[in-house]
């Protein structure tokens, strides 16, 4: 499974232009770059804080599905902005814990600079879904496990 190329191809992230980079062994990163469009002031010089969440909830789900191997629902998430974000957003996802049922997963998120603007932590429901999934598979993706 190409973890990347799964979450790339969402229209959400898409949208927002969000891109996971990687995506292994409990590990991901991932950026958001800096637009007008996802501006929250009239001036089009910060960041609207519901697209960095949205980077940190897409890079720690892509964390949480490379232990998984399969979808991980958010449960919860939680999120510290520490500074206003005015260039492109960093990701670093990491789980600190996977369970029988739920995965634990912490994002560090910094801009171009290397300054911290905001930590997540966030809850993916590791298993207990069933077979079935929203995401089908994809024959490019048949073997690239």
């Amino acid at each position: 499974m190409d973890i990347p190329k799964r979450f790339n191809r969402g229209p959400f992230p898409q949208l927002l232009g969000i891109e996971v980079t990687s995506a292994e062994n409990g590990h991901a990163t991932g950026v958001l770059p800096f637009t007008e469009e996802i501006s929250s002031s009239p001036d089009g010089s910060v960041a609207h804080g519901g697209a960095t969440y949205a980077l940190a909830d897409t890079v720690g789900g892509a964390a949480a599905v490379s232990l998984a191997r399969r979808v991980t629902p958010t449960v919860d998430m939680r999120i510290d902005y520490l500074s206003p974000m005015t260039s492109d957003v960093y990701a670093d996802a990491e789980v600190i814990r996977f369970g029988s049922n739920l995965a634990m997963v912490r994002v560090e998120m910094h801009d171009d600079d290397g300054n911290k603007v905001a930590t997540a932590h966030g809850t993916y429901k590791s298993s207990g879904q069933g077979d079935e999934t929203l995401w089908e598979p994809d024959s490019s993706d048949e073997h690239t496990d």
